[in-house]
């Protein structure tokens, strides 16, 4: 039986990853939670959008919103690094949140090759 789009690997990992990221900005320093943690959430979110609008195109516009879901998960790294240097979340918290967003880069990364 062929698999349907909304159960597409990348689009459960996505889902799994924004379940457990927006508990976890709630322990976020207070004074952050309109910058950095809005901005972490934002990017995590804008790159479900970017997904779910690419799995609706064909061709060169689908390419185009799979590069710019590219960019936004670059962001989502670069704001869990940040937020782990701050100690905001702690080794585990990372690891786990690291390891989950590469393997939603690497189905990305096979997502863009085939089209």
């Amino acid at each position: 039986m062929a698999q349907e789009r909304s159960e597409m690997p990348l689009f459960t990992k996505t889902y799994d990853f924004l379940l457990w990221l927006t508990p976890a900005v709630q322990h976020f320093p207070k004074l952050h939670r309109q910058t950095i943690t809005r901005r972490l959430l934002e990017a995590a979110l804008d790159f479900q959008e970017a997904i779910l609008e690419a799995d609706s195109r064909r061709g060169r516009a689908r390419l185009e919103y799979l590069t710019a879901a590219d960019a936004h998960l670059k962001k989502v790294r670069i704001y869990l690094r940040l937020v782990h240097r701050l100690a905001w979340i702690g080794d585990g918290q990372y690891e786990h949140a690291a390891g989950m967003v590469a393997e939603m880069g690497r189905l990305l990364g096979g997502w863009r090759r085939v089209t």
